[in-house]
């Protein structure tokens, strides 16, 4: 498998960089997969070496994974959770098949049950924006964290 949102070295946004960590893992359109993917981050984050991370980058997985099953999937088209490590950043990125539906933060009220998925994750990440591909999109959250990696 190709990696589709490789993570970007800071003063050139155009070239990748290696990590020191990968992994990639590929939903059915189904809400049963949301908290099998939040908890599949979660554990690769303790894995890592940064237990502290697990909590709010589950909670990324589980705002994009949500968004891309509500706005961004096919039927019978799988989703792509990518999480990667590089440094001191742990990236969380979804990829879903429907790129010309992008991601919009909306405002919402007290009374709305949905739309404070893109807040949160403005809220948690350091940095997040949304990827257009050939086909589909990848939108992708970055953490900051602190601490050495296990091996």
């Amino acid at each position: 498998m190709t990696d589709s949102c490789p993570p970007r070295h800071p003063k050139d946004s155009k070239a990748p960089k290696t990590y020191d960590r990968y992994d990639t893992a590929s939903y059915t359109p189904l809400p049963h997969n949301i908290p099998l993917a939040r908890r599949h981050v979660a554990q690769l984050a303790v894995d890592w070496g940064h237990p502290h991370a697990a909590g709010n980058a589950a909670l990324l997985a589980s705002e994009l994974c949500t968004n891309a099953l509500l706005h961004g999937c096919l039927r019978d088209r799988l989703f792509r959770v990518e999480t990667s490590l590089t440094g001191t950043t742990l990236r969380v990125a979804v990829t879903d098949p429907r790129g010309e539906r992008l991601p919009h933060p909306r405002p919402s009220t007290t009374d709305d049950q949905f739309g404070r998925g893109l807040l949160i994750v403005r809220t948690l990440a350091e940095r997040w924006s949304v990827e257009k591909l050939t086909v589909g999109k990848t939108v992708w959250a970055e953490l900051d964290i602190q601490g050495a990696m296990n091996a």
